[in-house]
Parts: C-alpha cells; structure tokens; sequence
C-alpha cells in the first residue's frame, strides 16, 4: 500500500504543479482591467469582456492561498494576493457589507445580489489567505462576512441558512444558484458551502458564537439533510424543513462525508465527531451506487423515474477521491484506497487536458470529451481538482 500512495502523492503534485496552476497562472490573468478573466470555453477560447463572478475568484484566491501555504511559491503568493485585493475592492459590498455575485469585465457590479454560497467562498478564500499570511485586512473581512451571513441570512425560528437577498439584504423572488436548482428557502448545497468556511475560519479564529453555529451546521446535517433512509443527502427543503428533493447527487454525497468529518474534527466535540463517524460508511456506501465500471462516478439520479446523467463531471471524481481516501485512512478499508487510486487514473487519463492544461469540464456518457462547456467560468474554478491534489500531499505526508 505505501508504494501505491507514494505514487499517488507524487502525482498528485505534479497534477497540480504541471497541469493545473500554470493554466490558471498563464492564461487567466486579466491585466488591463485586473483580477482574472470571467471565461475561458473548452476550446480554449478567452472573453476578456466576459462578466466576473464571485465564486469563480474566491476559489482562485482559496486554490493559490493554500498552494502558497503549502508549497511557499512566490507566484502563489502573487496570484493569491491579486485575488484578496480585487475581492475586497470590486466584489466586497462597503455599504451593506457582503459579497456581490457578479460584475461586469470592468469590474463594476453587475448584479448585486447576495447569495449565502457565494458569501461562504468568500469566506473560505479569505481565511486561508490568513492561514498562509496572517494578513489582517483578509481576516477582519472574513469576521465580517461571518457576522453578515449571521445577522440577515440565519433563521432563528426554523434554524439554517436562507439562501439569497437583494443587495441591501432584503427577501429576493429567485434565490436559485443556478438555474438547475430549485427556488426554495433552503439547500444542501448552501449549507455545505457554509460548513465549509466555517470549519476553515475557526481554524484561525476561535470564536464562541462561530463554534456554536459550527456544531449547528453539522448537526443540521445529521438532523435535516442526510436522508435517514438512504443516506444520500436530500438537496432542496422549504422554510420548515420539509424535503422538496427529487434527485440525488452522488458527487456531494461524498463531498460531504469528508467535510463534515473535517469540520466535527476542526470543532473538536468527541460527541460530534463520533455521531459524523459512525455515518460515514453509510453515506460512502450510498455515493458509491454512482460509481461505474471504468472507476468513475457518474453525476446524478432521478430518483422517481431513475434516469441517470451519467457524464463524469471533473469536480465529482475530485471530490470521489478525496472521501474514498479519508474513508481509507478512518476506517483501513483497503477496497475504499484501491478505488480512489483507480478514480485519481481515471482522472489522469480522461479528464486532464494534458495539452492545454487544467480539467476537461466532463467526460459525456458515450466516453467523448465535453468540450462544450467551459475550461474556465462562474462555476469551473480551480478548487475541487487543485483541492484533491493538497489533500493527497497532506493526507500522505508531502515532505
């Protein structure tokens, strides 16, 4: 097993140093009107006058943060702060606080909503820039981001999070993050990505009120959101909690089976953690009736009728291996290791653009590459693959 994790870890790097960062470095940067460009199409194709969405540039500014935290790269650093310095001059809301959604390629606001997800990456781009600088400026923003999402998104009668307002934090007709989503009050998805920062702000800032609101987030996932029956994650609720959810999604399935062992670790309740734990292979389990012959997890399920979409999404096999691998190292299950492995070389050989760098957005259900949909976007961003390679280096010891 050591020379099969060896192999991995070595890879992993190369994946991030070779493949993933010199596209986002080279060909990404917006030097007339700052930050990063809005997209890049699948066939390479730059918009330099595309818009400029929120959690497209806190990903980048959590991807090269974390990159400088572990590796010490000056162009980490670089890519990293002019990620900071945009987010808190175009993206950051001085008047109402919180994070704008999207701006046009000048960097002026173009839609002003607050979205709860968004404000939660930005959260998590900040506090890891702390994590590898301890620049103030990115934490104080990030406190202040918290206390936001606290005081207009929280819902102190039903628990959990909304999921959108107007600018001026006031109720929005559509609060959809996309439009694949349903427009109720409350998603998985949100919450998710709320747990998610949480856990990597309380890292650094041992607050009282955002390690009670911790342990809330995972507990509403132990509670409301996995499915007691079948352990997949129900994704759509209204404001009381009722389940409005009709597709199950294998790719955060098992996303969350390690972030929440990641935030019950990070709270350090052993009460918490032991209640995550004992769910785990339960939700690997589930997740796992997606993954395929040819070691690939397909994206998602239609559980009335069972269709399937069975494209291979580059940001659910990232994150398949990441949980394989923490289920692997909780629990010794050797079969959990050698499917990781196998997911990382699917990886490797059909979704890694090896030509033009960074990840294909999915491989389609008859085995052809989507060149469709974007290299680089709203919503394709560096983090999923760039965080399955730092799990891999810290999770086997990177020298």
């Amino acid at each position: 097993m050591q020379s099969n994790t060896a192999r991995l870890l070595k890879e992993a790097e190369q994946i991030f140093t070779e493949n993933i960062s010199p596209f986002w470095l080279s060909k990404m940067v917006d030097d007339e009107h700052g930050g990063f460009y809005g997209r890049i199409t699948g066939e390479g194709e730059i918009f330099p006058d595309a818009p400029k969405g929120a959690v497209l540039n806190a990903r980048i500014l959590w991807t090269f943060a974390a990159a400088y935290r572990i590796f010490g790269e000056e162009s980490y650093l670089i890519a990293a702060r002019r990620a900071k310095e945009y987010l808190l001059k175009h993206f950051y809301d001085i008047t109402d606080g919180g994070i704008y959604w999207m701006l046009d390629y000048t960097g002026k606001p173009l839609e002003t909503k607050k979205q709860i997800y968004a404000q939660g990456f930005a959260i998590y781009g900040l506090s890891e820039y702390y994590r590898a600088t301890s620049d103030n400026e990115a934490i104080e923003c990030a406190k202040a981001i918290f206390f936001d999402i606290e005081k207009h998104s929280f819902d102190k009668l039903g628990n959990g999070y909304l999921e959108a307002f107007t600018k001026n934090w006031q109720p929005i007709a559509d609060m959809r993050l996309s439009e694949k989503d349903e427009n109720v009050e409350k998603t998985m998805n949100t919450h998710l990505h709320i747990l998610e920062p949480y856990t990597n702000l309380y890292r650094v800032w041992k607050n009282e009120k955002l390690k009670h609101q911790l342990q809330n987030l995972i507990e509403l996932f132990l509670d409301k959101i996995i499915n007691p029956d079948n352990y997949h994650l129900n994704l759509f609720f209204d404001m009381d909690w009722t389940d409005k959810s009709e597709i199950i999604s294998y790719g955060h399935d098992i996303e969350a089976s390690w972030l929440l062992y990641e935030a019950a670790l990070v709270l350090g309740d052993e009460k918490i953690l032991k209640r995550v734990k004992e769910l785990i292979p339960h939700i690997i389990e589930a997740s796992l009736e997606g993954f395929q012959p040819d070691n690939s997890m397909i994206y998602e399920k239609e559980e009335n009728s069972g269709d399937e979409d069975r494209d291979r999404h580059w940001w659910v096999q990232a994150e398949t291996v990441v949980g394989l691998l923490n289920h692997y190292q909780l629990y010794n299950d050797i079969n959990s290791l050698n499917k990781a492995i196998a997911c990382f070389d699917y990886i490797k050989n059909n979704l890694q653009d090896k030509e033009n760098g960074d990840w294909f957005w999915s491989i389609r259900s008859d085995g052809t590459v989507n060149r469709s949909d974007d290299k680089a976007g709203i919503w394709k961003c560096p983090y999923h693959n760039s965080r399955m390679c730092f799990e891999i280096m810290e999770r086997f010891g990177r020298e």
